[in-house]
């Protein structure tokens, strides 16, 4: 797992084409005028799976907007590998700690899933917080149900089985994707939901002869939404995106 420096795509690649909605509903939420205030400091930039953007300590150079693509937030443990608390796609953005005047990552930040994203430099960030009360507004919500989400992840870990907790992690992937079919490994796996691989074998093993996924050559499928949705723990909710693939 590596660390660049993501590349963003001209404007001339987008001349003529008329903009598309905006994908990260974050931003979407915005009145017109506070999106309009931040759009010339937001960049597009392509995310690839194994990427890492932040590691603990480090300072946040830039904040992300995910559209398509999915990151998992790690925190390290002394003498143990690290493991995922929480998870941002398109509902949330990476690097919310800034938006509370913390200027380091308290952790990992990992891409889970190759996509698109909008990035703005820590500058520009922290300007448009004091001039734009309509970003502060949706952070401290989004910020709020983020601490939500890694409470409950907490929660799955310590309590729920490792099938039902894949299942659980196969669809907040899945809504924030939005897509059925996921570019994974079983040694990845295991580093999100913090077991052996040979845990997430037994696991996904169960799921798909439940014919509730499929799993070939590194890719991994959703076949079955509702039976996943049965399989997992009271954990899952989908966080305010909307599930595809219903």
């Amino acid at each position: 797992m590596r660390k660049r420096t993501f590349e963003a795509r001209g404007a001339a690649d987008n001349a003529g084409v008329q903009a598309p909605a905006i994908q990260n509903e974050l931003l979407a939420a915005l009145p017109r005028k506070g999106y309009g205030e931040l759009e010339a400091a937001l960049s597009p930039v392509a995310l690839a799976f194994g990427e890492v953007i932040y590691e603990p300590g480090e300072p946040i150079a830039h904040v992300y907007f995910p559209s398509t693509s999915v990151v998992s937030l790690l925190a390290r443990v002394d003498g143990h590998s690290a493991v995922e608390v929480g998870m941002v796609g398109r509902e949330g953005m990476v690097g919310a700690s800034l938006a509370l005047g913390i200027a380091q990552s308290p952790l990992r930040a990992l891409v889970q899933g190759e996509g698109r994203a909008l990035r703005m430099s820590a500058a520009r960030f922290r300007l448009a917080l004091k001039r734009n009360p309509a970003l502060q507004s949706s952070l401290d919500r989004y910020i709020d149900s983020l601490m939500a989400q890694i409470t409950q992840t907490a929660v799955c870990n310590r309590f729920h089985v490792i099938e039902a907790r894949l299942a659980r992690w196969l669809l907040m992937t899945r809504d924030r994707a939005q897509s059925p079919d996921f570019r994974m490994t079983h040694e990845f796996l295991g580093t999100m939901l913090g077991v052996r691989r040979v845990g997430i074998t037994e696991a996904a093993g169960g799921l798909q002869r439940r014919k509730l996924i499929n799993y070939s050559r590194g890719v991994l499928r959703i076949l079955d939404s509702r039976g996943l949705e049965a399989a997992c723990c009271s954990c899952y909710q989908p966080m305010g995106v909307s599930a595809a693939g219903r």
